[in-house]
């Protein structure tokens, strides 16, 4: 009898040693000693009845059935002390027959001990890894098909139990609970119900039952003996420390618990030493001190996971071969803490380094490159001799190597060497020698490409296996599938042929996959063994040939027992995106993970390697461009802050190149449009969008306007020619396609901007991109799409995803057919095969981890599908597989997704996969392009209601991008609308517009934007037909004929009334160019509710103290009217175009500095020039008579010297002082825009004429002093007198000829009174007129105002005492003309408003007139229009008795000579109006003055700047009426009826002319009588049902359309009364005085808006938080694809339903978000709030805060702290005492206000800002937010700028944001530049507060809700 010791000593062992096997050595180690008194020592006694003896512990072994299933090689020969008492214990209890439970820290350890006894006693082994996956039947029983029955297989916990196996369960913490307890009455009693009928009964029963029974009747009863060598152990970590589900309670009390820590530190060293011989021992020992101190509790404390100890012996392997090695760069790879951990840990672990010496010192290398690999020839194949230069030296190691032929030389065309990859690559070779490797890196950095070369290099065939979230277990290893005869089977997956074959798998995207499914591979990687769910079994090689050695049998035998080689070059590397640091979701990295592989961590690139790689991939990209680049992407990567580091991560090394590629095709196009594009800059939110636009600039990539002008003007058309296409300038040719039923063909107008999106996405098709096109919803996407392709001849195929779609569902879909699974083709697979192009439409819909799927099949062109086919993406990798496809290479695909963030809360596609498209930004269409897009769906739309429309949703959609209104309104909603009123026209705009707003009706907040700003743009919505607000008319007094103007032409005075005019050049001075700033001008369509005269108003940005001093407008071109505005005080000037959106001024201060006191106040007016001089301007200035001609188009300013003698310097008075009048200079500019001005002096005898075109002035002496001059025509002037107001005509000839100095006739006029009879005359003064026309009436309108036909020349003309005067026959008829008059019954200068009239200022002025007359004469209408202050408006005529006039700035009195009316309109006062009461006066009578526009329509400007346009002429109110009626739509207040029309030729109801009476009295209702009113189914007015209108002239009674939709009055009092009841109730309980509840509403009100908005994108997000998921295994719901085989075998759990996702076990809880608002209650607050109300604004924003979070304080944890000069931390809410009602919140605001009031002075900005950053970030939170709300006033008390800089981003885990608040001067503009992008805000109008906390909440909040 042999016996066999196995002794304890370090090297004594009996026989040679067995070779130590890699991956036991570091389980199993050596004492130190040698075999030392009381050792425990294991004793195989072989012989018959064999016996292993541990200690003082004997076991008697039994013979294996099946020598097969008992592990092998497991056993060292020397094993660790505290490993041969772990066995002991084990021995004891398997004696007990107890099962046992070895709990302890991840690794592999525990598995090995379990294994080594199992082998010690030779035990047959049922393996299986507990995953999330597993259910009851992967323990019990699961049904297979055979030839067409279904029957059970026993799976392994029954296999153990009837064969007395030892059950090995793994992971019982990550099974789902109600899973194991399946087990418990087998654990403990032994017993079972098996699904087939059988029942498993212990072995003392089964034997009882025998005595009694025979064997035949139990088997008949069907009742199973259970082994008594049956046995369970466990193996499981500890729950509370590690993440997983705790054991139930039943469960645990059935198990012996041992504590299987790591080995003891002696032990440990002790196997280190043995493995690392060439390494010092301090070394080592420095090394496992410092893993250990990691797995201490202090450092789990500190939230470090344990250090891996187990892959301590891979380290030293590694240090082995490379002593001179760097020990901290290994650890790195154990323990990749600078990954993983935040600031906090990193620290730790650096301490610790230093405390044990592994910090890198000089002498310490790391590997250089690898600098030859070469096969190693002999008995060792797939084996290969790796070279890597490390310092100065080569090592030479060997490393396993792939099957395929080893590369002799690197292949330079695709991968280019960078000395960090070099380095990389060198360092992989290392690990590669001893465990499998994770790549960590960011999205786009290289991990593929790095791993695929490095499988070149040694060889390997790649298998990349793409993972996503949902994937199970199975899909891991084994799938099942049905064989043609309707057997069911299982299909390896890939994953297990490479096992077999010896490739290196790729496993992508770990950081995904749930860490339960991952469960399963720890033992192939560990241990390199796998046990399938067909019961296959995977050895590792030297285990697989000992068992060939011991069992003395073939390969083809253990094949048939199911037992498989794995191959020795087997390999995974596994890449993965880097875990979020403190984040609470992603933390994939854990401690289990930590212990499977050796970690590299993929940096990005360098700017120089990533030029390196640009330039060698790309040799022609122009290199300022990439220069340009670079440096853009490596300074967003350097900041520490979020948004800018989420930037760079959308600019990975991918998108570089892929831009670059671009670049060197279409070296014109701009980097910052590539650049805008790369990261979707389109739909970032604000902060992000603004942070890039700010760096874009700083790295110098900026568009100019130019650029964007070339581009919108280049010709976009697309053609086909000879079978090729072109887009705009690209070109491709037009694809030969079988498959025509395929390809789209849509409607498609074409428009400027969709052609540009086409002809950029034709760019990147002809690169061989795959696209992805992100957009709102409905603005056209797939129709771009669509014609694309039709346009390129492509056939489609489209796939639709949604919530539910699943990976499987989007390659194959899976049917039954007569027992047999058949797989359709998804329209993918079609696409990949035929070269089709793939439409994927709502890609952001599924789930990211299913889209995933796409990247293999993108990137490297590789797919594995459910049914085992695999897509490839050339034909050398298909030879000698069978079920590949080969990527067609036509295939393309396009993505289509709604852009990320709200309102859509899709998933985000583009974060996820933007990287591998190239992106495009689909947007609404530019107002040009939409508009012509809709002439093209609604021809016969009137052309004004397409503009409304295109107006009103551009700016419905500007205010969705600032996050006003949540809804993008796009232009599927304004198509949808054209269409309607295409086919509908009689239905009105503003009925047919609710068919998009009807939405938002219950809405309120949303209402109000709406409304307004549909009404904005003049959509009546909401008007009813009857709102007509057109002024009273009251009646003109008749006309009188007042006499003759005769012309006196006195034979001898001939001579003296001939003027002389002299010729003089000009002197030009300039030019110089001033700056024209544009402004943007709020038009609002004034008529929206109700139709008035009115037409639009707007206002200009005047100062408070500017004054507006003259309006004109251009004459001539009447679609372009300019209005030119002239202000003094300063002096500027702004023009406008009247129908456009933008305005400009000029700022002319520096010409006329403004002067204070008595001194002299410039008055500019304007005269606007005609062609060929068009956009000029003459601006004159009437004291010093100085003359500019300003050129509007590009700011140059020249000034023309007229009198160079009469260049009178200014007196030294003001125009507005009361002392002596100056005589100022005045401008005659009725034929300005021919480019010629008649200039005189009040009171002077001289007339200047400038001609502009010649550069001429033409000076005409006069013998008398003038008053005034008007230029009744180009030839004739009407020149009035001074004191006497005698009328002179002035002819001359048209156009003067320089050479001829001709002389001008002057004719004094004559006014002689009609003869009344009697010898009485009609005398009176003569007067000076205030305007006359410088045309003549039209015939008609002429015989219309005098009442009789004639038609002669004439002039209308106004003064004071006159409405209106016609003079027949003036000018050009030297005969006497005739002077009618329409006379006024008091005179307007008489009258003085009583200075009692608050509202008039004309009352304030001593004396003269005003120096602006308004009153112009409008010809085609035949109306004189002037401006009459209140005081001269007769108001008692106009309002009712009860009706109090509204404040006006002043009336329009409208003379209408047609209808012989007169109307008085009132204009609105303007907001503010300026302080220099008196000096307004001067000016003019009324606040306001005026000006024609065109030939009907005027303009009034008030001094407050607001400008309106009116309408005042009959026939053109006329037409705008019925055009705004058709806009809302006629309802003639007609019932509808419903008609059915028969064939019959009867009608169904008949309509009848009804009985005519022959008294033709009226008729109301009654059904009989014909011309009645109001009744039915008679012909009349205003009833309903009857066949026509009939209209016997009696008073109409109509049923209003009002009246029926109105809600009778007592109705409303009663809502309103129990409204009010119901709040004073209300303030009663919160004891709310109703002052208070005012004072509040005052702050509250103010911010409604945005709260409203803030809650509802609260609550979405809680509403997406609660998203629900589905469960699988179920035993109801939806039929799962995925288990449609285990369907057809029979099985209960194949559903899956919907339902609320369990927390991951050990996810850590849902902290809330934490937010601080700091704000600045320091006395420059209240001392400023007067100036722009900062402090009551920082009060709203305080409030808004309050109730946008309330009820949501699980959600996001607040506090408000103030700051002041008293101190930085001043408490004003704390998190857990927020206010809960209005009263709370009011104390609140009070205590700001009185601290602002009280505290003292000083700031504490920084002190405040940094405690709270510091403060916040003690708690425990998802995420932190600082918002310090603080004027800019930091210069002042010496602050830095950049310090606040430096303070903002302290931590960068806390988003900290400044807005500054209304500065004085720049201050915060300058501050804004030295802040880091997108944290700081300048909110100069208070009013933006709220609206910026808004956008930040919305955009940082969601990016991570």
């Amino acid at each position: 009898m042999q016996s066999r010791v196995l002794c304890l000593g370090s090297g004594a062992g009996g026989p040679a040693a067995r070779r130590v096997r890699l991956l036991l050595r570091q389980v199993l180690g050596g004492g130190a000693a040698a075999a030392r008194s009381g050792r425990l020592e294991v004793r195989a006694l072989h012989s018959s009845g064999d016996t292993v003896t541990i200690g003082d512990v004997s076991f008697k072994i039994k013979t294996p059935k099946n020598p097969e299933l008992v592990p092998q090689n497991y056993v060292s020969d020397s094993l660790a002390q505290s490993v041969v008492h772990h066995l002991r214990w084990i021995m004891q209890k398997d004696l007990l027959g107890q099962d046992v439970f070895l709990i302890g820290p991840p690794g592999p350890l525990r598995r090995s001990i379990a294994m080594q006894y199992l082998e010690l006693t030779k035990r047959e082994v049922e393996y299986i890894a507990l995953s999330r996956d597993t259910t009851e039947t992967d323990l019990k029983q699961r049904r297979e098909i055979r030839d067409g029955s279904a029957f059970y297989l026993d799976q392994c916990a029954v296999r153990a139990a009837t064969e007395g196996r030892i059950l090995v369960l793994e992971g019982l913490e990550k099974a789902e609970r109600n899973v194991l307890p399946v087990l418990n009455n087998l654990l403990e009693n032994r017993e079972m119900q098996l699904e087939d009928g059988r029942f498993l009964m212990s072995a003392e029963r089964y034997d009882k039952l025998l005595q009694d029974h025979t064997k035949s009747e139990l088997d008949a009863w069907k009742i199973v003996r259970v082994s008594e060598d049956f046995r369970v152990i466990a193996l499981g970590l500890p729950v509370p420390k590690y993440s997983g589900n705790p054991l139930d309670p039943p469960l645990r009390s059935r198990f012996q618990a041992r504590d299987v820590y790591h080995l003891p530190f002696k032990d440990h060293l002790q196997l280190l030493y043995s493995l690392g011989s060439n390494i010092s021992a301090e070394r080592i020992s420095q090394l496992l001190s410092f893993a250990t101190t990691l797995c201490s509790q202090e450092s789990s404390t500190l939230g470090l996971p344990d250090f891996p100890l187990d892959s301590l012996s891979a380290a030293v392997q590694i240090l082995d071969s490379f002593p001179m090695m760097s020990v901290q760069n290994v650890i790195d790879r154990l323990y990749p803490y600078n990954v993983f951990l935040g600031k906090e840990g990193r620290t730790a672990v650096k301490d610790a380094l230093k405390r044990f010496e592994l910090r890198d010192s000089e002498s310490h290398l790391l590997p250089r490159r690898i600098t030859k690999v070469e096969s190693v020839h002999g008995n060792k194949p797939f084996k290969a001799d790796v070279t890597v230069q490390i310092g100065d030296k080569e090592v030479t190691f060997q490393v396993p190597a792939g099957t395929g032929l080893l590369k002799k030389r690197p292949r330079s065309d695709t991968f280019i060497r960078t000395s960090s990859h070099n380095r990389l690559l060198a360092e992989m070779m290392q690990s590669h020698m001893v465990k499998d490797m994770c790549l960590i890196g960011g999205k786009g950095c290289g991990k593929t490409v790095i791993a695929k070369e490095f499988a070149d290099t040694l060889g390997y065939s790649i298998e990349p296996i793409m993972l996503y979230q949902d994937m199970t277990a199975r899909d891991l290893l084994q799938q099942r599938y049905t064989l043609p005869n309707g057997d069911t089977a299982w299909r390896p997956s890939p994953l297990v042929t490479a096992a077999l074959e010896g490739s290196l798998v790729v496993l992508d995207g770990i950081h995904r996959i749930n860490p339960g499914t991952l469960a399963v591979l720890q033992r192939l990687i560990h241990d390199r063994e796998l046990t399938l769910y067909d019961g296959t079994r995977l050895l590792r090689e030297d285990r697989y040939q000992n068992l060939k050695e011991e069992l003395q049998i073939s390969d083809e035998k253990l094949q048939e027992r199911s037992i498989f080689p794995i191959h020795p070059s087997f390999r995974i590397v596994v890449l993965a995106e880097p875990p979020v640091i403190g984040s609470s979701t992603q933390q994939w990295l854990g401690p289990e993970f930590l212990t499977l592989f050796l970690f590299h961590n993929v940096r990005s690139l360098s700017k120089s390697e990533e030029l390196q790689i640009i330039k060698e991939m790309i040799p022609n990209v122009p290199s300022v461009a990439v220069e340009q680049l670079l440096s853009l992407t490596h300074k967003l990567w350097e900041t520490n802050d979020s948004t800018a580091q989420s930037l760079a991560a959308s600019l990975s090394t991918r998108q570089l190149l892929r831009i670059c590629r671009r670049l060197s095709q279409h070296p014109d196009e701009s980097l910052c449009y590539a650049v805008n594009k790369a990261c979707l800059s389109r739909f970032l939110p604000n902060l992000a969008r603004s942070a890039l636009h700010k760096n874009l600039q700083d790295s110098g990539i900026e568009t100019s306007q130019d650029d964007m002008k070339k581009l919108e003007e280049k010709n976009y058309t697309c053609e086909i020619k000879d079978g090729i296409l072109k887009i705009g300038s690209v070109t491709m040719p037009v694809y030969n396609s079988t498959e025509k039923m395929k390809v789209p063909d849509v409607l498609f107008y074409e428009n400027v901007q969709h052609m540009m999106v086409m002809e950029d996405m034709l760019k990147d098709f002809l690169l061989g991109e795959h696209l992805l096109l992100v957009g709102n919803q409905g603005v056209g996407k797939n129709k771009i799409v669509d014609r694309f392709l039709h346009l390129l001849n492509r056939p489609r195929e489209y796939l639709q995803l949604h919530r539910d779609t699943t990976v499987q569902s989007l390659t194959l879909q899976p049917s039954v057919k007569d027992g047999l699974i058949i797989y359709e083709d998804s329209p993918l697979v079609k696409a990949v095969k035929f070269g089709h192009i793939l439409v994927i439409d709502e890609a952001d819909k599924a789930p990211t981890n299913v889209t995933c799927v796409l990247k293999t099949l993108v990137e490297s062109g590789e797919m594995v599908l459910s049914d085992g086919r695999r897509i490839v993406a050339n034909h050398a990798h298909v030879e000698g597989r069978e079920n590949t496809i080969v990527i067609h290479p036509d295939f393309r695909m396009i993505v289509l997704a709604n852009r990320p963030g709200f309102p859509f809360l899709g998933n985000d596609f583009f974060g996820t996969l933007g990287d591998i498209f190239s992106c495009h930004a689909v947007d609404n269409p530019k107002p040009q392009s939409e508009l012509a897009m809709l002439r093209q769906y609604g021809p016969d739309v009137p052309e004004p209601v397409l503009q409304k429309l295109v107006a009103a949703f551009g700016e419905l959609r500007s205010l969705a991008d600032q996050g006003i209104i949540n809804y993008p309104y796009s232009t599927r909603e304004v198509v949808n609308i054209v269409k309607h009123l295409q086919k509908f026209p009689t239905e009105g705009l503003a009925n047919v517009v609710r068919n998009v707003f009807d939405f938002d009706s219950y809405n309120n907040e949303m209402r109000e934007i709406l409304i307004s700003t549909l009404h904005k743009y003049g959509i009546p919505i909401g008007a009813k037909p009857t709102n007509v607000q057109l002024a009273k008319e009251l009646p003109l007094p008749d006309h009188k004929f007042l006499g003759y103007w005769k012309v006196d032409q006195p034979g001898n005075a001939q001579q003296k009334l001939l003027c002389p005019t002299e010729t003089q050049k000009i002197d030009v001075k300039g030019p110089l160019y001033l700056n024209i700033q544009g402004f943007p001008l709020e038009r609002h369509e004034a008529r929206s509710l109700s139709f008035t005269e009115e037409l639009a108003f707007w206002t200009l940005p005047l100062g408070e103290v500017n004054l507006v001093c003259d309006v004109t407008v251009t004459k001539e071109d009447e679609a372009e009217n300019i209005l030119y505005v002239s202000t003094c005080n300063p002096v500027s000037l702004y023009f406008m175009n009247v129908s456009s959106k933008s305005g400009y001024f000029v700022d002319l201060y520096d010409l006329f500095p403004r002067t204070v006191g008595n001194v002299w106040q410039p008055f500019v007016t304007v005269a606007p020039l005609g062609n060929p001089l068009k956009g000029q301007v003459v601006l004159h200035e009437e004291e010093s008579n100085v003359v500019l001609l300003l050129d509007t188009n590009n700011g140059a300013l020249r000034r023309l010297l007229l009198l160079p003698d009469a260049q009178e310097s200014p007196k030294r008075t003001s125009w507005w002082s009361s002392k002596e009048e100056t005589r100022n200079y005045k401008i005659c500019r009725e034929f300005s825009h021919k480019n010629w001005l008649v200039f005189y002096k009040e009171a002077g005898n001289r007339l200047v004429v400038l001609d502009v075109l010649e550069g001429q002035t033409h000076t005409i002496s006069l013998p008398i002093n003038l008053k005034s001059v008007f230029l009744v025509a180009e030839d004739r002037w009407l020149l009035v007198e001074n004191e006497t107001n005698q009328k002179f005509l002035l002819t001359k000839h048209a156009h003067m000829e320089a050479e001829d100095s001709e002389v001008c006739q002057l004719y004094a006029l004559r006014e002689e009174p009609a003869e009344m009879g009697f010898g009485l005359t009609t005398a009176s003064e003569p007067c000076a007129p205030h305007a006359v026309s410088s045309d003549q009436l039209s015939s008609e309108n002429l015989s219309a105002a005098v009442g009789q036909k004639i038609s002669s020349p004439n002039r209308m003309f106004s003064d004071e005492h006159n409405y209106a005067t016609v003079v027949i026959g003036f000018p050009d008829l030297l005969s006497p003309s005739e002077v009618y008059s329409w006379k006024r019954n008091s005179s307007l200068s008489h009258k003085r408003a009583s200075p009692s009239d608050p509202f008039y200022y004309g009352a304030r002025r001593k004396t003269g007139a005003a120096k602006q007359t308004n009153c112009v004469t409008l010809l085609a209408s035949n109306q004189i229009v002037r401006i009459l202050a209140p005081g001269d408006v007769p108001l008692k005529d106009i309002y009712p008795k009860d009706v109090t006039p509204p404040p006006a700035a002043g009336y329009l009195e409208v003379t209408d000579l047609n209808s012989k009316k007169i109307k008085y309109i009132a204009i609105p006062r303007s907001q503010s109006i300026s302080p220099y009461t008196s000096w307004l006066s001067k000016i003019s009578d009324a606040d306001a003055l005026l000006a024609p526009l065109g030939k009907v329509g005027l303009v009034t400007v008030d001094m407050g700047g607001g400008v309106r346009l009116w309408e005042t002429g009959l026939e053109s109110l006329q037409q705008s009426l019925q055009d705004w009626r058709n806009m809302i739509g006629q309802e003639d207040g007609r019932p509808v009826q419903i008609t059915i029309q028969r064939d019959s030729g009867l009608d169904v109801s008949s309509p009848k002319h009804g009985k005519v009476d022959p008294d033709n009295m009226p008729h109301v209702g009654g059904n009989t009588w014909a011309g009645g009113t109001g009744g039915r189914d008679t012909a009349g007015l205003g009833g309903k049902g009857g066949p026509y209108r009939l209209d016997a002239g009696h008073r109409v009674y109509q049923i209003s359309q009002a009246e029926k939709d109105a809600v009778p009055e007592e109705v409303k009092r009663a809502a309103r009364e129990m409204g009010e009841k119901a709040f004073k109730q209300r303030l009663k309980e919160i004891q709310m005085s109703e002052y208070d509840a005012s004072t509040y509403e005052r702050f509250s009100g103010a911010v409604r808006r945005q709260v409203q908005s803030l809650r509802i994108i609260l609550d979405n997000l809680q509403a997406k938080g609660k998203e629900r998921q589905w469960l699988r295994h179920q035993a109801v719901g939806e039929l799962d694809d995925a288990k449609i085989i285990d369907g057809l075998t029979g099985e209960k759990a194949i559903y899956k339903r919907r339902g609320e996702l369990e927390p991951q076990p050990g996810s850590p809880q849902q902290k809330p978000k934490r937010l601080r608002l700091v704000v600045d209650v320091s006395g420059s607050m209240y001392r400023f709030n007067g100036v722009d109300g900062r402090l009551e604004r920082s009060m709203e924003a305080v409030c808004m805060v309050m109730e946008a979070f309330e009820n949501y304080e699980h959600k996001f944890k607040y506090d408000i702290v103030g700051h002041s000069g008293d101190g930085f931390d001043i408490t004003l809410v704390e998190s857990d005492k927020v206010p809960k009602n209005n009263k709370q919140r009011l104390e609140i605001l009070k205590v700001m206000h009185a601290h602002a009031q009280f505290c003292m002075s000083g700031d504490h900005t920084l002190e405040g800002t940094e405690h709270a950053i510091r403060d916040i970030a003690k708690e425990e939170a998802d995420e932190y937010f600082v918002i310090v709300l603080s004027d800019a006033n930091l210069e002042r008390y010496g602050i830095q700028p950049a310090r606040f800089a430096q303070v903002l981003t302290t931590n960068a885990q806390v988003n900290a944001f400044a807005i500054f608040i209304g500065s004085l001067g720049d201050q915060a503009d300058r501050l804004q530049r030295t802040l880091p992008a997108g944290r700081s805000f300048i909110a100069m109008d208070t009013k933006e507060i709220p609206q910026i906390l808004q956008q930040i909440f919305t955009s940082t909040m969601l990016s991570s809700a």
